[in-house]
Parts: C-alpha cells; structure tokens; sequence
C-alpha cells in the first residue's frame, strides 16, 4: 500500500492535506517555512501537523542547525517497513 493510498483511507481535515502537499518535495521543513507557503493561520497549521503525527503520515526531527525549531518531513511508508498491524488499517 502506498502512502497515497493510505491518505485516502484516513479522514484527513483540508489543512492537513496541504500541510501534506508542502511536504511532498521529501524536504525537512520548519513550521515557520509551512505557514509561509501554505499562508494558513499558525493555529490551523498546528492542528494539520498534530493530525498528521497521530496518523503517521510525518516525522518530527532535530534541527541541527536551530535546535529552537523542530523540522516536519513526509513519513516514506515502504512494504518492509509495515509491520502486520499497519498492514490491517
């Protein structure tokens, strides 16, 4: 299953989907870089990236270079990487 596929399956609100949309280039990118883009309110955006943790659907990781701002990028799904309980969702 792709993750496409998976996003279709998951009952996503629209701010998510464009959170999603931004992130689809596979580039680590700030909240500040996400509300720039997406020119949605800062409250709408963390709601999106909130959702979108709880579904797997992206990572948080440390920003090396501004350890005062975490980095969001796409969660690649691959079919090694599934386990069976992701398989059944």
């Amino acid at each position: 299953m792709s993750t496409v596929n998976s996003v279709n399956k998951i009952r996503l609100p629209p701010s998510a989907k464009v959170v999603l949309s931004i992130l689809e280039d596979g580039k680590a990118k700030t909240f500040k870089d996400m509300t720039d883009e997406a020119e949605i309110a800062p409250r709408t955006i963390r709601y999106a990236l909130k959702r979108l943790k709880e579904s797997g659907l992206i990572i948080e990781k440390f920003n090396f270079r501004d350890a005062r701002q975490v980095l969001y990028q796409k969660n690649t799904i691959t079919k090694s990487d599934k386990t069976p309980e992701m398989a059944s969702t």
